[in-house]
């Protein structure tokens, strides 16, 4: 079920044709942003704390050195791991850390102005493309996994899609009614659409690893 939208102020959208996903509810998405910014917090948070224990020893065998295509220590030793000068999971800690500040003040029952949705829409946006490139770099040039990187690409999937229909139901994202309409009622299923792929792209890239070939 959905709810008719309301026009005018942060609170309702603009376009009182339009009717709000369930998810897109004030309260429900602040659970969205709760769970997403939870799981990318603690992917990060470990991450880290794995990153610290192998500069103290560089011999540490991380929680999720499985094998030779599945081990963060050996993501870590690359050059990609540290993109900006300083482990990529710092960026993690201080982002997912905002997004949880959001989760609370939106559980709360703030509601927060436009500006600050499209910021915040930018700001998820940018950490959708470092994702996409932690993604190829890991499938295309490193051709090694880490779990706990896939935990983060899992909880910007639905973070970032539901985010953007969030912001073009409510006007923050300006667009035509019809790709409103289509985001709304296809949301859920987008989502999933991208959880798959990413999954046949690391199946297929990985496929001799799994199958021991």
């Amino acid at each position: 079920m959905s709810t008719p939208a309301t026009s005018g102020t942060s609170a309702g959208p603009r376009d009182p044709a339009i009717r709000v996903p369930r998810f897109a509810r004030p309260r429900t998405f602040g659970f969205v942003l709760l769970v997403t910014g939870a799981v990318g917090w603690a992917a990060s948070a470990i991450l880290v704390l794995e990153r610290l224990a192998l500069y103290e020893n560089p011999g540490h065998v991380t929680s999720c050195d499985v094998n030779p295509w599945v081990s963060c220590g050996r993501v870590m030793g690359t050059w990609q791991s540290e993109l900006f000068g300083f482990p990529n999971p710092l960026i993690g800690i201080v982002a997912f850390a905002l997004i949880l500040a959001t989760a609370m003040v939106v559980l709360s029952g703030a509601a927060p102005g436009r500006w600050y949705w499209a910021g915040l829409q930018v700001g998820v946006s940018l950490g959708t493309v470092f994702v996409i490139w932690l993604w190829s770099q890991a499938l295309f040039e490193i051709y090694i996994l880490c779990l706990y990187c896939m935990v983060v690409w899992a909880a910007m999937i639905p973070l970032f899609i539901l985010l953007t229909v969030r912001n073009l139901v409510y006007g923050v994202i300006p667009a035509p009614q019809v790709l409103v309409r289509f985001a709304a009622e296809w949301a859920g299923t987008l989502v999933a659409i991208v959880y798959v792929l990413v999954s046949a792209s690391v199946f297929v890239r990985f496929f001799p690893a799994f199958t021991g070939g």
